[in-house]
C-alpha cells in the first residue's frame, strides 16, 4: 500500500490537516517543512501520495521538475487550507487521485473539482478473512466493524470477501457474506502464495499450517484483481489486524466490477 503525507504551510491547513488524520490515520503530517521543496519531492519520488495543502501553483511549481508520467506518478491532491475543494492534478485516473478526491471531499463536506474525463471507475472494497475452527459470526462481525469505524468506512462500502479454500466450510463465513449482503470466494494456498510480497509480513507459522504465508491480505488481494478485466494490481488498504478468534484485511481496487 501507498504511504500518504500531508503537508500544511499555514495554520489553518495544519488545523484541516489533523481534522483529515481521521480518515486516514496510517498517514504521515509535515507541517512547513525545510526545505520545503525537496522535501516534498523526496516524498513524491519515493511513491508517496500527497494531499497538498496549499496554493495549486505551488504544487505545481515544486512537483513539475520530477514529474515521470501518469503510470509512475502517485496521486496528488491539492486542497485550500479552509478544506472547500479538494483538487486531483496528478494521476487522476491511473493513479487513483479523483476517487481519492471524491472520499476526501464526502468526508469533509467540500467540493470536489475533478477536470479530466470520467471513466466512472469506483473504488473496490474486498475483506480477506481467517478464523479459528469453528467461529462464530459475533467475532467476525465484531472485528469488521471495529476496523472499518476506525478506518472512517462503512459496511456498505465492501463488495465481497474472501479467504482460503480450507475455510469453505466455515458456517460463520458464510452467515457473515450474508449479513453483509456480499458473496464469499475461497482461494487455494498456491494462489494466495502469488501474494507472499505484498503481505504486510510472511508468517511462517501459518504456512505450516494453511500452506500459504498468510491468509486475510492474500485472499483480500486475490479476489480484488479478480473484480476487475484490467491489469492493474489490488493494493493492501488495510493491513491485517486480529482479535482472538480471527483475522482481517481489507484490498482495494479501482474499476467496474466485471459481470
Amino acid at each position: 500500500m501507498q504511504p500518504v503525507t500531508l503537508i500544511s504551510l499555514t495554520g489553518p491547513g495544519q488545523a484541516l490537516a489533523k481534522r483529515l488524520l481521521a480518515l486516514m490515520p496510517e498517514a504521515g503530517h509535515l507541517h512547513r517543512p525545510q526545505p520545503f521543496q525537496d522535501v516534498v519531492r523526496e516524498r513524491f519520488l519515493a511513491g508517496h501520495r500527497l494531499i497538498l495543502l496549499c496554493a495549486a501553483g505551488i504544487a505545481v511549481r515544486t512537483l513539475g521538475p520530477v514529474l515521470r508520467g501518469k503510470y509512475q506518478d502517485p496521486a496528488v491532491l491539492v486542497l485550500d487550507e479552509h478544506g472547500r475543494f479538494v483538487v486531483p492534478i496528478l494521476s487522476g485516473h491511473e493513479g487513483g487521485a479523483n476517487e481519492w478526491a471524491r472520499q476526501v471531499s464526502a468526508f469533509l463536506g467540500a467540493q470536489a473539482v475533478i477536470t479530466g474525463a470520467q471513466r466512472y471507475t469506483q473504488p473496490l472494497l474486498v475483506a480477506g478473512l481467517g478464523c479459528n475452527r469453528g467461529c462464530p459470526l459475533e467475532p467476525l462481525l465484531a472485528l469488521l466493524d471495529h476496523i472499518l469505524t476506525h478506518h472512517g468506512l462503512q459496511r456498505s462500502n465492501l463488495h465481497a470477501l474472501a479467504s482460503i479454500e480450507l475455510k469453505r466450510d466455515e458456517p460463520g463465513l458464510h452467515e457473515l457474506a450474508a449479513t453483509l449482503g456480499v458473496p464469499i470466494s475461497f482461494y487455494p494456498a498456491i494462489v494466495l502464495n502469488e501474494y507472499a510480497d505484498q503481505l504486510s509480513r510472511k508468517s511462517e507459522i501459518v504456512f505450516r499450517e494453511t500452506g500459504c504465508y498468510g491468509v486475510a491480505e492474500a485472499a483480500a488481494l486475490a479476489h480484488a484483481e479478480r473484480l476487475v478485466s484490467h491489469s492493474y494490481r489490488a493494493e493492501l488498504l488495510i493491513p491485517k489486524q486480529k482479535n482472538a478468534d480471527a483475522t482481517l484485511a481489507i484490498a482495494r481496487i479501482y474499476g467496474n466490477r466485471d459481470g
